[in-house]
């Protein structure tokens, strides 16, 4: 059952913990204003594990600098903690991921039932 996430006026979030993953679906915006709630918020959740993360980020409508560099974060503390990173993009977000080269890096996925597939047949 997904349990609401607080994280700042302009980001909203629900979290779901499975048995080998979270599942944070997440609406607004991934921008300077919310980036260090979020980072320290799901690095609370990383560290609490599972160590699997699947971002759904289709509704986000809009990532910036900030919101890319806390996504970096986030990666390298889920592989720190033996677990993976995974995003689900929309067109928006995945065109800022592109602009930056950071496509393959982030693990971006064209929908969740494709990340949760990858997560159980790791």
């Amino acid at each position: 059952m997904p349990e609401p996430l607080t994280l700042t006026v302009s980001l909203r979030g629900t979290r779901e913990v499975g048995n080998k993953y979270q599942l944070f679906r997440l609406t607004g915006l991934l921008d300077a204003f919310s980036e260090a709630t979020f980072r320290k918020a799901l690095g609370k959740c990383i560290d609490d594990g599972p160590s699997n993360i699947i971002l759904d980020l289709s509704k986000i409508d809009f990532v910036d600098s900030s919101g890319l560099g806390a996504l970096v974060q986030l990666v390298k503390k889920a592989q720190n903690a033996g677990g993976t990173l995974q995003i689900v993009t929309n067109p928006r977000v995945t065109q800022t991921v592109k602009l930056v080269r950071l496509e393959q890096f982030l693990s971006l996925q064209p929908s969740v039932e494709t990340a949760l597939e990858n997560v159980k047949s790791s």
